[in-house]
């Protein structure tokens, strides 16, 4: 490998995926397999190679959590597009009551770049009913970057309404990773969760040890206080078998509804929701928010991911305005 190519992007077109390399060490995939209902980025590891991304239920990894199989590495959808949920659509939804989930298509490859700054790929897929209809079409462009022991994704997403759509607010949405059971809060007791159709998912109570997650906000909130909050970054820290990690993802000021609201939960589910305002805010905020047919919005994230030193708010607010410049 020459330094031209630090970062190489290796297309796999027979097991649909882009493998993303740094260094020589797997990063994580672009995969778009067509059982889980929306490409994803899967797994994600740190600079050492380390899992940040749960395995469930792609790669089941022992210890880990087993609810929410619709939780898959990093993935962007929503929960209330013209009345259709794309974000709680998976295999575990029975056929026939799959007329009520959207799915998201990958449809071309656009760009393949590998350098050795950064790796592009730029992709496009189709948002669609359980009949096919293309409500959204996305245009995405991934560029990872890393060097030393951070390493970056930036994910900028275009979606064009291809007819007039509605984003309820609802709150299961939209910038989502579903971590390792280690970056995890631990949990003393069981919780259920019921998503907006009302479905009951139970999330019992597990065997804490090394599971040392702790989210903290822009605004110096931490822990379980951050759900339902805004903040332009948030910050889950831990560690990973004696490897300090810290996973950041920050929100453009440019996006819809910046700054976002965390849909981040102490069981693994890290998720910014800009679009779910009235759910997210208990009534007080409320969005609603429109696209007529051929109008388009643009979504800007950074997701980074610090490894082999605890990490500050100055650290990620350094990042941050590296980001937004």
């Amino acid at each position: 490998m020459n330094d031209n190519e630090r970062i190489q992007l290796i297309q796999n077109d027979a097991e649909r995926r882009i493998d993303v390399v740094i260094d020589g060490k797997h990063f994580t995939s672009y995969i778009y397999p067509e059982n889980i209902a929306k490409p994803v980025l899967y797994p994600i590891k740190t600079a050492n190679e380390t899992f940040i991304t749960r395995g469930y239920p792609i790669a089941n990894r022992p210890g880990e959590r087993v609810d929410h199989p619709h939780h898959i590495g990093l993935w962007l959808n929503y929960g209330d597009v013209n009345g259709l949920d794309f974000w709680n659509n998976s295999e575990a939804i029975s056929p026939d009551r799959k007329d009520r989930y959207g799915s998201i298509v990958h449809k071309n490859i656009i760009r393949v770049s590998s350098g050795s700054k950064e790796g592009i790929l730029q992709v496009e897929m189709d948002w669609v009913d359980s009949k096919g209809n293309v409500m959204l079409s996305e245009n995405t462009v991934f560029v990872f970057s890393g060097k030393g022991e951070k390493r970056n994704i930036d994910r900028i997403t275009t979606l064009t309404a291809q007819q007039d759509v509605s984003f309820t607010d609802n709150k299961e949405g939209m910038l989502g990773l579903r971590m390792a059971r280690e970056l995890e809060h631990p949990s003393d007791k069981p919780e259920k969760f019921t998503d907006a159709m009302g479905n009951p998912t139970d999330v019992p109570s597990m065997n804490n040890e090394g599971v040392t997650g702790k989210y903290r906000s822009s605004e110096g909130l931490e822990g379980d206080d951050v759900w339902g909050t805004r903040g332009k970054w948030m910050n889950l820290s831990g560690v990973i078998k004696g490897e300090p990690i810290s996973v950041a993802i920050l929100d453009h000021p440019s996006n819809v509804g910046f700054p976002t609201y965390w849909h981040a939960r102490g069981y693994g589910l890290y998720a910014a929701n800009p679009l779910g305002q009235k759910a997210m805010s208990g009534g007080k905020d409320e969005l609603n928010h429109k696209l007529r047919k051929g109008e388009s919005m643009t979504f800007k994230h950074r997701i980074v991911i610090y490894s082999g030193k605890s990490t500050t708010d100055k650290d990620v607010e350094r990042d941050y305005k590296s980001f937004i410049k």
